[in-house]
C-alpha cells in the first residue's frame, strides 16, 4: 500500500501478505535455522535417527540428512532453499547433506548477529562470499593425492560413509564391496578417471542378514523366464539382446481376409506359426542361449524358444538393457535378421534364483563388465532401505575421491584447520567484510563441535583443545567421537573426499548469501484455495495459492 495525497492506493490484492525488512530476513534465517537444526543431531557416527511418518501411514527411518529433508513437508520458502542445498549435495557428492545444511543454518545464524549490528546484509553476503572462495583454494591446499590404486585409503573413505548408519554392524564388508564396485565401473577418459555410478544397480531385497550382501560381476534382472520348460541355469552364457518383439506385427492399414474354406484358415495359421519358427531359427543359428527381450513375445515363440533350451525373458527395462550390454559386451539389436554371433555378450553363468519371494535373473561371471550389481540384504524393509543408503553414500564418497582425486581427514580437523587460516585471511582483509569473513570461520566450526557434542565431550574444552594443536602444526587432529577423544583422524582411518568438504561450502554459502539479501517477501493470493506456509513462530503469511 502506498499513500498520496493522504489517499490510501492498494498495489496488491486482499488476502496478500507482505513483511519487509528486518522482519522478513529474521524469519527467513529463522526457518532455515528450524531446518539445519532437525538435521543436525544425526551428524556422526553417534547420530541419532529420525523416524517420518506420511500422511499414508508409511514409515521411514533414517539419519540420512538427504532422505529426512527430502521427506519433510515443508512449507516456509526460505526452508525449501535449504532442502535445495541437500538436494544439490547429495547428486553432486552422494554424501555430506548434513553438513552442507548444518553448515548454512549456522552461517545464517551468525549473519544475524552481525545484523544486530547494523552491517548491511549486502556485506555480508560479499564477505562471505569472498571466504567461500578462499576456502576453496584452502581446502585444495590440504587435499592429499590418491588414484584407484589407493585400495586401503580407498576403503576407509568407504567405512568413514558407512559409520554410524544402520548398516554399521557390517561396515567392513558393505565398504569392500562398495570399492570393487567402484573400481570395476572407472574409466579413463581425457587422462581423467570417471565413474559413472548410475553403472551401479543397487538392488535391494529384505530377508538374510546385512552380511548376506553380494557383489555381482553382472546384472541382477528383476524379471522371470518366460517358460518354465526353459532351463532354470545356462553356463557359458551367449547372450542376445533384443529391442525388437518377438512376435507377429500388425500392419499399419486396416486389412480384412475372406476365408471361404478351412484348409485355407489352416494355412493362414500355418503361414504365422512358420514366421515365428523362423525368428526363433535364426536366434538358434547365431549361438544364442539367453536372450533378453525388451519387449513382448509371441506365446508360440516362447514354445520354440522353450523347445531349443534357450533361457528368455522379456519386457526388460531399458536401463537394464543398458547396463547388460556394458556387463556381458552383447550388442542391442533392433532388427532380429541382422543378429549374428558378433552380437553377443558372454557371461559365466545365468540362472534364475528366488529371493525374498520373488524370482529373479542373475547374470554373474562376466568378462570385466562395465556395469555391475550390488545386491542388499537386510532383516526387514525398514533395515534394507537404511542399508541401501549407506551403500549409496559409500558408493558416492569413493566416486568423489576417484574423480577429484583427493582426499581429508574427517571428524571435523579440516573445519578447524580451514577456520584457522580463514581468520589470518581476515586479518589481511580490510572493511566490514573481514567481520563476515570471522563469522563465516566460526560457522565452519559448527561441524567439530557438533561431533564433540554428540559424544559427550565438553564443546568450548574440545575446541580450545583442537585449535591448540592446529595451531602447532598438526592439521590431521580431529574429533574421534566412538572413543570420545581428540587424536590424529588421517592415522586412526576416518578420511573423506575432499568433494565432500568444498561442495558443501560452495552450497551453504550460496544459500545463506542468497537469503540474506531478500528483505521483501510477498505473498499474493490468486484465489482462492491454498496457505502460505506458516512463518516459524506461528506467524501466518496469509493465503496464497
Amino acid at each position: 500500500m502506498v499513500q498520496q495525497y493522504g489517499q490510501p492506493i492498494f498495489i496488491l490484492p486482499e488476502g496478500a501478505f507482505r513483511t519487509t525488512g528486518r522482519d522478513a530476513q529474521r524469519n527467513n534465517i529463522l526457518a532455515a535455522k528450524q531446518v539445519a537444526d532437525t538435521v543436525r543431531t544425526t551428524l556422526g557416527p553417534k547420530g541419532m535417527d529420525k523416524m517420518l511418518v506420511n500422511d499414508l501411514g508409511d514409515i521411514v527411518i533414517t539419519n540420512d540428512g538427504a532422505t529426512i529433508v527430502e521427506e519433510l513437508n515443508v512449507e516456509h520458502p526460505a526452508a525449501k532453499m535449504m532442502v535445495e542445498v541437500a538436494k544439490t549435495q547429495d547428486e553432486e557428492v552422494g554424501d555430506g547433506t548434513t553438513t552442507a545444511v548444518v553448515l548454512a543454518g549456522e552461517l545464517l545464524a551468525n549473519s544475524e548477529r552481525l545484523l544486530d549490528q547494523k552491517i548491511h546484509p549486502s556485506v555480508i553476503a560479499r564477505g562471505y562470499r569472498m571466504a567461500a572462495e578462499k576456502s576453496n583454494e584452502i581446502l585444495n591446499q590440504m587435499g592429499k593425492n590418491i588414484n584407484l590404486d589407493d585400495e586401503k585409503i580407498l576403503q576407509e573413505i568407504a567405512i568413514t560413509a558407512i559409520t554410524g548408519k544402520g548398516a554399521e554392524i557390517s561396515k567392513e564388508k558393505l565398504a569392500g564391496l562398495s570399492v570393487k564396485a567402484v573400481k570395476q565401473v572407472a574409466e579413463k577418459r581425457d587422462n581423467k578417471i570417471v565413474v559413472d555410478l548410475d553403472d551401479i544397480q543397487v538392488e535391494k531385497k529384505a530377508g538374510g542378514s546385512t552380511a548376506d550382501s553380494e557383489l555381482i560381476q553382472g546384472i541382477i534382472v528383476d524379471k522371470e523366464r518366460v517358460h518354465p520348460g526353459m532351463p532354470r541355469k545356462v553356463n557359458d552364457a551367449k547372450i542376445a539382446l533384443l529391442d525388437t518383439a518377438l512376435e507377429l506385427t500388425k500392419t499399419e492399414t486396416d486389412a480384412e481376409i475372406q476365408i471361404t474354406d478351412p484348409n485355407q484358415l489352416q494355412a493362414f495359421m500355418a503361414q504365422e506359426e512358420k514366421m515365428l519358427k523362423e525368428m526363433v531359427d535364426t536366434i538358434t543359428k547365431s549361438g544364442t542361449n539367453v536372450v533378453f527381450c525388451q519387449k513382448g513375445i509371441d506365446d508360440m515363440a516362447q514354445h520354440y524358444l522353450s523347445k531349443a533350451g534357450i533361457f528368455t525373458v522379456r519386457r526388460v527395462k531399458k536401463s537394464d538393457m543398458e547396463k547388460l550390454a556394458k556387463a556381458t559386451g552383447a550388442t542391442l539389436v533392433t532388427n532380429l535378421k541382422d543378429l549374428s554371433s558378433k552380437d553377443l555378450g558372454y557371461a559365466a553363468e545365468v540362472e534364475e534364483e528366488k529371493i525374498s519371494g520373488d524370482e529373479m535373473t542373475f547374470v554373474r561371471g562376466c568378462k570385466n563388465p562395465k556395469a555391475v550389481s550390488l545386491l542388499v540384504r537386510g532383516g526387514t524393509e525398514h533395515v534394507v532401505d537404511e542399508v541401501e543408503r549407506a551403500v549409496q553414500d559409500a558408493l558416492g564418497c569413493v566416486a568423489a575421491a576417484i574423480e577429484v582425486g583427493k582426499v581429508v581427514a574427517g571428524g571435523g580437523a579440516p573445519e578447524i584447520e580451514l577456520a584457522k587460516r580463514l581468520r589470518e585471511y581476515a586479518e589481511t582483509v580490510g572493511g566490514r567484510e573481514q567481520l563476515a569473513i570471522n563469522a563465516f570461520a566460526e560457522s565452519v566450526e559448527v561441524i567439530p563441535r557438533t561431533l564433540a557434542e554428540s559424544a559427550g565431550m565438553d564443546i568450548i574444552d574440545t575446541l580450545v583443545e583442537l585449535r591448540a594443536k592446529h595451531e602447532k602444526g598438526n592439521p590431521d587432529i580431529g574429533v574421534l567421537v566412538l572413543e570420545g577423544k581428540i587424536d590424529d583422524m588421517w592415522k586412526k582411518g576416518v578420511i573423506e573426499p575432499l568433494k565432500i568438504k568444498t561442495q558443501a561450502i560452495k552450497s551453504a554459502s550460496e544459500a545463506a548469501e542468497m537469503i540474506l539479501r531478500i528483505d521483501d517477501v510477498i505473498a499474493s493470493k490468486k484465489g482462492g484455495g491454498g496457505r502460505m506456509p506458516q512463518m516459524p513462530g506461528g506467524e501466518g503469511m496469509g493465503d496464497m495459492d
